[in-house]
C-alpha cells in the first residue's frame, strides 16, 4: 500500500514539475515577443492629436512632452501622476523653461501607476471631449501603457510616443542585466494587465 502511495504521489509530482517546465517555456516565450514589441523608434512624428499625455516617471518625459507642445503637435498636455505638492511652475523649471506654455498644460494628482494614469487621463479626456491623444513615456513601458489605455479609453485614437532613457539598453538588455531585469519586470506586470482586463468590463466609448 505504501509503496501504491509513493508512485502515486510519483506521478503527481511528475506532472506538476511537467507543467511548470511548460509555464515557463510559454513565459519565456511571451518575454522574446515582449521585447520586441519595445519600441526601438519613434514611427509617428507628425501627427496632430487633441492632446499630449505624459506619464510621469522620468525627467525625459516630461522635456518630450513639452518640446512636443512647443512644435505644434497640440494645444493641449496633460501630465498625469504629479507628485502631490508639485505645482506647475516647477514642471516648467523641471522642463527647462517652456513659460509660454503654461496656459497649455494641466497637471493631473490623482495617479499613482500605471492603471491610475489611464483612469486619471480617461477622466479628463471625456471631460474635454477629446478623441486623439499622444501618449509620452518610456518605450519599455510603452505596451502595458497602451494596454491600460486602451482599456480605460476605447475609441480614442492612441499615437505612441516613446521615450529612450540612457540607462535602459533594450537593443542589447540580454548583457545588461539591469535592463533584463526591468524588461521581465515590466513583461510580467504587462502580463497582469491583460489577465485583469479579461475578467474587467471594458469602459464603454465615449
Amino acid at each position: 500500500m505504501a509503496m501504491k502511495h509513493r508512485h502515486s504521489r510519483n506521478r503527481r509530482l511528475d506532472r506538476l514539475g511537467a507543467a511548470l517546465v511548460a509555464l515557463a517555456a510559454l513565459w519565456c516565450g511571451g518575454f522574446l515577443w515582449f521585447v520586441d514589441e519595445v519600441p526601438r523608434a519613434n514611427q509617428d512624428q507628425t501627427t496632430h492629436t487633441d492632446a499630449i499625455v505624459v506619464l510621469t516617471g522620468g525627467r525625459d518625459r516630461l522635456t518630450t512632452g513639452l518640446d512636443l507642445l512647443e512644435a505644434g503637435l497640440s494645444q493641449r498636455l496633460f501630465i498625469s501622476g504629479v507628485y502631490k505638492g508639485v505645482d506647475l511652475a516647477e514642471i516648467l523649471y523641471l522642463g527647462r523653461g517652456h513659460p509660454g506654455l503654461k496656459d497649455a498644460v494641466v497637471l493631473g494628482y490623482a495617479a499613482d501607476d500605471t492603471v491610475g494614469n489611464a483612469a486619471e487621463t480617461a477622466d479628463w479626456a471625456r471631460e474635454q471631449n477629446l478623441h486623439s491623444l499622444r501618449l509620452v513615456t518610456g518605450a519599455y513601458h510603452m505596451p502595458r501603457a497602451l494596454a491600460e489605455f486602451r482599456h480605460a479609453l476605447p475609441g480614442i485614437r492612441l499615437v505612441a510616443h516613446p521615450v529612450f532613457p540612457d540607462q535602459v539598453k533594450s537593443r542589447e538588455w540580454w548583457r545588461w542585466p539591469g535592463t533584463a531585469a526591468l524588461l521581465a519586470t515590466e513583461y510580467s506586470k504587462y502580463l497582469a494587465a491583460i489577465i485583469r482586463h479579461w475578467f474587467l468590463p471594458r469602459k464603454a466609448a465615449p
